[in-house]
């Protein structure tokens, strides 16, 4: 992967002398910097770091390269001394209710990596009536942006308080600023549609139960809508080999998996925090690690 962790981990190997290939699924490297952050965010940031990071030498970027289409990771093991997984996570949590399947209803990170490629956005077709679910910074960007990009209504609901949002109490404030109106504690419970097409989505409000979890109040209300973008969460592509705990790759203090000459980094792993500082520091973590393993083979 040539997200942050992959690409902290090369530059790191390739200081040390060693000659490092990167393979990455996608036609860019950088990962969510160039396919998942608002653009007003990262303006052309994560190419010009990209540039920077490989002028000094020893990396070689091979785009198109996905383990397990057109990769395997035996092959890995087998062409190369050390193997680092970066994959970051490519999957998205499906809300599990009825009418998820009508046109209309896509993942925010897509929405945000289309638009982030999008050459003329006038051509890029927004909702009129738009509502996100989520609370993180995906779900505050995918509001922002259609917003931004002509959509007459903007609403982004998610289950619990804004306190427990992911989003930072200045993300959510320019939200609103930006015309977004924020519904708390309300969860999906079905998609309406017309024709094929989503028409609005149905939510139950919630409220905090014994155990501080959301439970409903048995209070609905329904939501006009021509797009419905999904940002609860990201979960890890299935991967065979290492093992898993919690959803994410397992690792060791030296960030070597249970596959020998494997190691892993970033959000496939997990951390304190999802942020592209940590998945740098993990990169940087298991190249020192993999440095180590190899003077000593």
């Amino acid at each position: 992967g040539a997200g942050p962790a992959g690409l902290a981990c090369a530059h790191a190997l390739a200081r040390q002398g060693h000659e490092v290939v990167i393979f990455e699924a996608l036609q860019k490297s950088g990962g969510l910097n160039e396919y998942g952050i608002a653009a007003y965010k990262v303006p052309g940031f994560a190419q010009q770091e990209i540039d920077w990071l490989l002028g000094i030498g020893g990396i070689t970027v091979e785009h198109g390269r996905e383990l397990g289409r057109n990769l395997k990771l035996d092959d890995l093991r087998r062409d190369f001394d050390a193997v680092f997984l970066g994959l970051g996570l490519g999957a998205v949590n499906a809300l599990g209710v009825p009418g998820e399947h009508f046109e209309g209803v896509r993942n925010a990170v897509d929405f945000i990596a289309e638009l982030r490629q999008c050459a003329d956005l006038s051509r890029l077709p927004v909702g009129r009536r738009v509502v996100v679910i989520g609370g993180g910074n995906t779900a505050i960007d995918a509001a922002i942006q259609s917003r931004r990009l002509g959509a007459e209504e903007v609403t982004l609901v998610y289950r619990r308080g804004a306190e427990t949002m992911g989003a930072t109490v200045v993300e959510q404030a320019f939200a609103r600023d930006e015309g977004v109106r924020i519904v708390h504690w309300a969860r999906p419970v079905e998609v309406h549609g017309v024709d094929g097409a989503v028409s609005g989505i149905e939510f139950a409000y919630t409220q905090p139960g014994p155990d501080g979890r959301p439970q409903d109040t048995g209070e609905r209300f329904t939501l006009a809508a021509d797009s419905v973008l999904k940002a609860i969460g990201q979960v890890l592509d299935p991967v065979t080999g290492p093992a898993l705990k919690g959803g994410r790759i397992a690792v060791d203090a030296e960030y070597h998996t249970t596959v020998e000459k494997v190691w892993a980094g970033g959000d496939c792993v997990g951390g304190k925090v999802d942020l592209t500082v940590q998945s740098v520091e993990d990169g940087k973590r298991a190249a020192a690690a993999i440095c180590r393993a190899l003077n000593h083979a």
